[in-house]
């Protein structure tokens, strides 16, 4: 892979760098943590002014609404906004970084037509409606059902860990189509649908974290009807649906994040060599090690990026290796950030704090850590199947 950028990807990076020194002093102050329908309007904000520059998108194709950038290019955008501190995909992220992309891919043309103009505009807010409080990261044993009703389903059951179901207009859900028995095993009878979040039935409670923020929800279902023509691939191929998702989930949509934990970890040298805890030689090993880490996790985020380009556009199994890597070089970040801090890292009122907590959750976010050592141990690796 050539890592060498051309000239037209200098000057692209020039212009970004340009857009972004112009508009970021004019965004308004962020709202509170807690307020999130002032969370909602500021993300959806950011994206109306991606879009309307044209940096809406970049790693989406062109048939579906997105630029067609290239892979070297979308690297350069995330590199850059996060050099200049401005704001992430926020309560987008389920839209621009795994639904839509999905709907893209496996999504009709009226579908696409639909569904990701809105997404990539900043006007509509998506929720993932995966886990379930019986499920665990066993995902293939859902339970909420869905029974076939003329042009509709009607659906019954609970999704638990629904990320920004409280301010979002649409969920990517997954119900099951088709009952469990000798002749279905529990990864067939599933399907994809896209549920408006408006529609009667439907009842979100959200749900507090460690740190004490609301980003996750348990979403009640009674008896609410979805239209058949929601449903993304075909009936009882929900699964199949699904690890094209969970492809995006794992192996592109944390790529911004990487590049935010090599900024941290710098942070964390300079606070380090201020406050002295820089002369201990186990700490600055460990800062080191952590430094290749995140290093060569980027050459692996490149790749996985390159890899999704030339296969379609959908990450490969890589996205497993990245997954498994990513989430525990973080909870390391965060435990050295501690160490570094000292007794300041125990304030809530502190970023450092709460992005620590929050970093506990990776290991089980988007997939156990378990569950990727299946992944690679059995689709890379080619080692027969658990028990």
């Amino acid at each position: 892979m050539d890592l060498t950028y051309t000239e037209e990807e200098r000057a692209f990076r020039a212009r970004l760098r340009e857009w972004l020194a112009k508009t970021l002093p004019e965004l308004p102050a962020r709202p509170s943590p807690d307020d999130w329908p002032g969370r909602r309007a500021y993300d959806l904000g950011w994206q109306r002014r991606l879009y309307e520059a044209g940096y809406a998108g970049l790693h989406w194709p062109v048939d579906a609404g997105g630029r067609g950038a290239t892979p070297t290019q979308h690297l350069i955008f995330l590199e850059e906004t996060e050099r200049a501190g401005a704001p992430y995909v926020g309560a987008n992220f389920v839209g621009l970084l795994h639904a839509g992309p999905t709907i893209a891919a496996e999504g009709t043309a009226g579908q696409r037509a639909r569904w990701l103009p809105p997404v990539l505009r900043g006007d509509e807010v998506w929720c993932q409606g995966f886990s379930e409080p019986d499920a665990g990261s066993d995902l293939a044993s859902l339970r909420t059902r869905a029974v076939r009703d003329g042009d509709d389903y009607v659906i019954t059951g609970s999704k638990i860990w629904t990320s920004h179901a409280e301010v979002a207009d649409w969920c990517e859900l997954l119900v099951r189509t088709q009952p469990v028995s000798a002749e279905v095993p529990k990864h067939r009878g599933i399907s994809w649908l896209a549920m408006p979040m408006d529609a009667p039935g439907v009842t979100v409670r959200p749900l507090r974290t460690l740190a004490g923020s609301t980003e996750f929800a348990e979403v009640f279902l009674d008896e609410v009807r979805v239209p058949v023509a929601n449903r993304v691939g075909a009936e009882n191929d929900g699964w199949r649906v699904t690890m094209v998702t969970l492809s995006f989930e794992r192996g592109t949509a944390f790529v911004g994040e990487v590049v935010a934990c090599r900024r941290t970890l710098g942070e964390l040298a300079r606070t380090a060599k201020a406050n002295g805890r820089w002369d201990d030689p186990v700490l600055r090993r460990r800062l080191g090690r952590l430094y290749g880490e995140f290093g060569a996790l980027w050459r692996l985020t490149q790749w996985n990026v390159s890899e999704s380009e030339r296969s379609g556009g959908v990450p490969g199994i890589g996205g497993s290796v990245f997954k498994l890597a990513y989430s525990h070089a973080r909870q390391e970040l965060y435990d050295v950030a501690a160490e570094v801090l000292g007794a300041a890292s125990l304030s809530l009122d502190e970023e450092w704090t709460l992005d620590r907590l929050s970093s506990l959750s990776y290991t089980i976010a988007a997939g156990t850590s378990q569950i990727q050592r299946n992944i690679v141990a059995e689709r890379i690796l080619g080692l027969p199947k658990g028990r």
